[in-house]
């Protein structure tokens, strides 16, 4: 919105020539987020707490949870105002790719909303449906889908995959890209909350993923970087470096009340809406598989669950791990939380790196 007000001014007014730099306003983008996070933080646990809006112990977690007992949750509201506002100021607001970002950000958010909202407020313990969950989803997903299929980038790669590594392998999928885009929102977007067990698990982790995907983004959106890195370029990609920073700087912000102890939780609202974002922009932005890397953490932890129903049902009843998610595992084996939290962190920063490695490696 900003740059769409003030750049036309920057032939009177030169300082507003800033506003053409994508960079500069990623900085204040990330910026304004973490200062809106911080800032509405503390009135919103008030508001939280005064409407008994708290967490829910299950039953199934580790008997040192029941210490989180009447902590608020629904904090992902935070975490959306953070990051949908600064977008809409700092972004160039008429950019499909901007508009698809928040678009599902702002669809999968209300979901985890009325998800929490039954659990939380109308005391219905599973909250929304599970069957449910997934066909919203899945419908959003698949929305997308046909969006970049229909709507194809200019360089004609709409359906392409390249693979992280490696400079000159690529393979068309033509319309199953459609069904590929289903796969990667409703994967990405159930990892994260999978992942979202801990004080700050989610979070931290989100935070070095999506800072790797701000990078990314600037990268394949320009023309230069990304024919000397070899990577496929997307016109118009490098705005939703706007949208990562705002990310990045909402999950700082939400750090500084959500690092443990907490004080919130950010729930299916904010988990999501984090997962559902960063998916849809690895799709926008033709780097879907560096998101098995980037995201390692969600991937781990998923990997995890999947493998203990596996095991469970083929076995009779037998489990790999002492407890899924994987935090939880660990948990049982006895480690402090905070230090499973860093570990997880560490991981993601890793992760991340190695993501980023592969821009050079081709």
């Amino acid at each position: 919105m900003l740059y769409l007000l003030l750049y036309p001014l920057h032939t009177d007014l030169s300082w507003l020539n800033l506003f053409r730099y994508v960079t500069f306003r990623a900085a204040y983008a990330a910026v304004t987020a973490f200062l809106i996070a911080f800032l509405l933080g503390p009135p919103l646990i008030k508001l939280l707490k005064r409407k008994m809006v708290e967490e829910i112990i299950r039953d199934e977690v580790p008997r040192r949870h029941l210490t989180k007992a009447g902590t608020p949750s629904m904090g992902g509201l935070l975490i959306l105002a953070a990051i949908v506002v600064p977008t809409l100021l700092w972004a160039d607001i008429s950019s499909r790719y901007v508009i698809a970002a928040l678009v599902v950000t702002v669809a999968l958010g209300a979901m985890g909303f009325v998800d929490d909202y039954l659990k939380l407020i109308s005391k219905k313990p599973l909250g929304l449906l599970a069957r449910w969950k997934f066909i919203a989803q899945a419908v959003l997903a698949l929305a997308i889908g046909l969006f970049v299929y229909f709507f194809p980038l200019d360089n004609g790669m709409t359906t392409w995959l390249t693979f992280p590594f490696l400079k000159d392998v690529a393979i068309d999928l033509g319309a199953w890209y459609i069904l590929f885009v289903l796969i990667t929102v409703v994967g990405s977007t159930n990892a994260v909350n999978l992942t979202d067990g801990l004080d700050g698990l989610a979070a931290g982790s989100m935070l070095f993923a999506g800072a790797a995907y701000a990078v990314m983004c600037y990268v394949v959106g320009n023309v230069n970087f990304a024919e000397y890195l070899q990577v496929m370029y997307v016109v118009g990609g490098a705005e939703l470096t706007v949208y990562m920073a705002a990310m990045v700087g909402a999950l700082l912000g939400f750090l500084w009340f959500n690092s443990y102890p907490a004080q919130v939780f950010m729930g299916d609202t904010g988990a999501l809406a984090l997962g559902g974002g960063i998916g849809t922009v690895a799709i926008l932005i033709k780097q879907e598989l560096l998101l098995v890397i980037v995201g390692g953490a969600f991937v781990i932890e998923t990997l995890s669950v999947m493998t203990q129903v596996a095991y469970f049902k083929l076995t009779g009843g037998k489990r790999v791990f002492k407890m899924a998610p994987l935090h939880h595992h660990y948990e049982l084996k006895g480690l402090a939380e905070p230090k499973i939290t860093i570990r997880f962190w560490l991981i993601s920063a890793i992760c991340a790196v190695i993501g980023l490695s592969t821009l050079k490696i081709r």
